[in-house]
């Protein structure tokens, strides 16, 4: 690869990524037979990451609006009718978490806190920088973060490139650390970038996506969902992609030392997995109890478009189910209508799903 266009490379990525607003799309998303797909608030301008605090108000993150939200459903009637801005002017504020009353979110190289959120928001409340030394590349510098079941923050960073191997060790990998900054540690190894993850109902085990390398082709590499039971595991990044393919470059430097982990499953090229959850509400069918909807945020450099919908990934019996389509349409004969970022579930067990291209949140429902 030609390192001089890489700046061009990824402004087009950002551009394509923050491109302006598309209109709301509930009449175009397909879903299976008694599910519903209803607006539930638009107006959320490059919205991206969602949190849902104990009032139900869900906290929004941006990454080329630089902004972050509270989303308010004044009434109860699961549709919101009230955005409020909490802070601008930040750099790819994408990631918010809740802990404690706090919400965190993360800004390239830093995490910020405002404290006492869900009473604070509607004032501009000011914020404290809980940690300031993460790189500050943008390029998968934006950051999905979400505190864990060990009461830690966990935050990726992903590698600067599409491919390659930095002497920095924090690349490339998910760190961790106390709320309030203090303990920083590296958990896991050998990820291109992470903007999804959930920690399993039940083993309390960590499960992420993975976005594969770009320029081996329209169907090489796979995106892909891992699982990291515990610290110091390696995914294979930049060595080996998806199960078992190498990279062009980088496996020749592969030293068999270092132990790889393949991934659960497999998605396809480009598909873009961002945001994922696991299932624990009591709404949908029980074939959806602790399975992994996943956001496909849909590709941008692909000679035919893929992704632009939400999949299930089903566990049984400890296995990994093949993924399948839940909510498709976001995307038809190639014209782009709107694109998935991040899952949330509300307390009736519904959920949400951001959608950055129209600035909406969409809602999906079960029953007659």
């Amino acid at each position: 690869m030609n390192f001089k266009i890489l700046p061009v490379y990824m402004s087009l990525f950002i551009l394509f990524s923050s491109c302006a607003a598309g209109r709301v799309v509930t009449d175009k998303i397909k879903v299976p037979e008694k599910f519903k797909v209803e607006l539930y608030a638009d107006g959320v301008e490059n919205i991206r990451a969602m949190a849902a605090g104990d009032s139900g108000v869900i906290f929004a993150g941006s990454m080329g609006a630089g902004k972050v939200y509270a989303v308010v459903d004044k009434d109860g009637d699961k549709k919101a009718d009230e955005t409020v801005i909490i802070a601008e002017g930040l750099t790819m504020p994408v990631g918010v978490a809740l802990y404690n009353g706090d919400l965190y979110v993360s800004a390239v190289s830093r995490i910020i806190r405002f404290k006492d959120i869900e009473n604070t928001f509607r004032n501009r409340p000011a914020y404290e920088v809980v940690y300031d030394k993460f790189p500050d590349d943008h390029w998968h510098g934006w950051k999905f973060i979400r505190f864990g079941p060990d009461k830690k923050l966990y935050v990726p960073v992903g590698a600067p490139c599409n491919v390659c191997l930095r002497g920095e060790k924090v690349y490339s990998s998910i760190t961790r650390m106390n709320s309030d900054g203090s303990n920083f540690e590296i958990f896991a190894e050998g990820i291109r970038n992470t903007v999804g993850f959930d920690w399993q109902p039940g083993s309390g085990v960590l499960w992420f996506t993975e976005n594969g390398r770009d320029l081996m082709g329209d169907d090489i590499p796979p995106d892909e969902l891992n699982k990291a039971p515990k610290k110091g595991m390696h995914f294979g990044f930049p060595y080996y992609h998806g199960i078992g393919i190498p990279d062009p470059v980088y496996s020749k430097k592969y030293s068999k030392n270092i132990a790889l982990t393949e991934p659960e499953a497999e998605f396809g090229a480009h598909t873009a997995c961002l945001g994922m959850r696991f299932y624990t509400g009591k709404m949908f069918p029980g074939k959806y109890e602790d399975g992994i909807f996943v956001a496909q945020h849909g590709s941008w450099n692909r000679s035919s478009k893929t992704g632009y919908r939400v999949v299930f990934v089903g566990i049984k019996d400890g296995k990994t189910q093949k993924p399948e389509v839940f909510a498709d349409g976001w995307m038809k004969d190639e014209k782009v209508y709107g694109r998935p970022v991040d899952i949330e579930f509300l307390k009736d067990g519904s959920m949400l799903v951001s959608d950055d291209k129209a600035g909406a949140i969409y809602r999906i429902s079960y029953g007659d």
